[in-house]
């Protein structure tokens, strides 16, 4: 079984693999790139990030020796921002431990800031042709419905007996493709819903195709509703129409990215009220908060937001980064320098519509 597993798929996936960048190259470091942000992003997503990356940094050396600020920058837009930071730290790990070259054994490159069992099989598979087997949700799904698992895949029991499968799967001499094909069919034809399964090469023995179960396998336990908040910030101009932001902690969320100060709002607080508690705890600082800017929805991995944008002016105090790393000023043109989260850069995008008179009329309250 598992030979003719393996031979179908690889046979299907050499005739009907998607054109993809990071295929197109046997560059370690490239592959390693594509890797990172395919991480819970859509290849469609990742596809125009991929290229402006690559560009920005060509190298491992280029990666290094870029400050932080510009990889977040260059990240901007494509969420999990741990992702580039900790690719970025890896980056020079790599150029001062390794000399400039991806590790090739699975202990050294999983010493890695950001690289866990899945990411280091598929680079040590696909770069180097190392016989490590991946486990993504394509994955999964493939190996569920071929051998008709029914179990939960939340479980940790479930996703070791897919490895399982998968490493008696993959052949020797094409581990980087096998790898490849598998999450290939999943994306393509062992979709969630609706799976093409008269186009599967592996369908004639694929027992949930053969039982009618593909609707129902791969099974997975619901999961808690998820938490929406509030998030109220201040929108803060001085007498040269410059609005105040904050760079967030890296060791926070969204760590190393700027923002508007401000914060969730509290049971039984009105809104206004969240942006003077927020401001005065961060900035020690006490404000005017005027008319409502715009409201804002933002979707997280775990969590939604609204985000509230209130105009406000500091009465009295001079703000201190109590608990960001730094404050700054910074007019409209020069805004679009510093890498935000995708809420605040919604914000800055109908900002920069505004002219500097529409701006002034807020300073004149």
């Amino acid at each position: 079984m598992s030979q003719n597993f393996s031979d179908s798929i690889l046979n299907w996936y050499q005739n009907n693999k998607r054109d993809l960048p990071w295929r197109d190259t046997d560059d370690p470091y490239h592959i390693w790139v594509s890797e990172i942000m395919l991480q819970q992003t859509r290849v469609d997503t990742v596809i125009p990030y991929y290229h402006r990356f690559i560009e920005a940094f060509p190298t491992v050396y280029k990666l290094a020796q870029a400050n932080q600020q510009q990889v977040l920058k260059c990240w901007e837009g494509l969420g999990y921002y741990s992702r580039g930071r900790n690719l970025h730290q890896a980056a020079q790990t790599v150029v001062e431990l390794f000399s400039g070259e991806v590790p090739t054994t699975y202990e050294k490159i999983t010493s890695l800031k950001g690289i866990g069992p899945y990411t280091a099989a598929a680079i040590l598979s696909i770069a180097f042709q190392k016989n490590y087997a991946v486990v993504d949700g394509n994955v999964i799904r493939v190996i569920t419905r071929y051998f008709g698992i029914r179990d939960d895949i939340r479980k940790s029991t479930t996703k070791k007996l897919v490895q399982d499968h998968v490493d008696e799967l993959i052949p020797e001499n094409q581990p980087g493709d096998f790898n490849q094909a598998v999450m290939e069919l999943g994306a393509l034809i062992c979709k969630p819903q609706n799976p093409e399964c008269e186009k599967c090469p592996v369908s004639a023995h694929c027992i949930a195709f053969s039982r009618v179960e593909t609707e129902s396998i791969p099974y997975k336990s619901a999961v808690k509703k998820v938490p929406h908040h509030h998030i109220a910030v201040g929108l803060i101009l001085n007498k040269n129409n410059e609005l105040l932001i904050a760079l967030r902690p890296n060791d926070s969320m969204l760590g190393g990215l700027w923002e508007f100060p401000g914060g969730k709002n509290e049971n039984n607080e009105s809104l206004k009220d969240t942006v003077q508690r927020e401001l005065k705890e961060e900035l020690e600082v006490d404000v005017e908060v005027f008319d409502k800017y715009r409201d804002l929805k933002h979707a997280y991995s775990h969590f939604k937001i609204t985000l509230h944008a209130y105009w406000c002016r500091i009465l009295n105090g001079v703000p201190r980064p109590k608990t960001s790393q730094k404050l700054k000023w910074v007019s409209l043109d020069e805004i679009r320098e510093f890498p935000f989260p995708k809420a605040n850069k919604t914000l800055i995008d109908s900002l920069k519509k505004l002219d500097d008179q529409n701006l002034s009329r807020f300073l004149k309250r």
